[in-house]
């Protein structure tokens, strides 16, 4: 999975983090308030997500309303998957990552690897 371009990754995270759609002029009008952007350049950004699947689109009006179609959260597994992928040691670079995680992302990893094996083991 290639990793989101600096607009697209703001577009997504404006989307992600309002959880719900959102036209193009809604999007501008944020980032605006933050730096200046062109209603041109987001709407082409926006189509180009569309084209890649991140994004699913209607009309509203005279406008596109643009909604996610993937969660924050796959984007990043996607993101961990290629870069463990690009390993040829596999288990060391686990190892690695892990030494340097925090205490508390270790506990949430651990609690995960608890609930996956409780779901494959049929336990709740």
């Amino acid at each position: 999975m290639r990793r989101l371009g600096d607009l697209e990754a703001e577009i997504m995270n404006r989307l992600w983090d309002w959880g719900q759609p959102a036209t193009v002029r809604e999007i501008v009008d944020d980032i605006n308030t933050r730096r200046p952007v062109a209603y041109t350049t987001v709407t082409t950004v926006a189509d180009t997500l569309y084209r890649k699947g991140w994004l699913m689109r209607w009309k509203s009006g005279r406008a596109w309303t643009y909604e996610p179609v993937r969660s924050r959260e796959d984007y990043t597994v996607g993101l961990m998957q290629d870069a463990l992928g690009s390993s040829a040691d596999r288990k060391t670079a686990l190892l690695r990552f892990v030494e340097h995680m925090s205490a508390e992302d270790a506990e949430a990893l651990d609690a995960a690897l608890r609930a996956v094996g409780r779901h494959e083991s049929g336990g709740h």
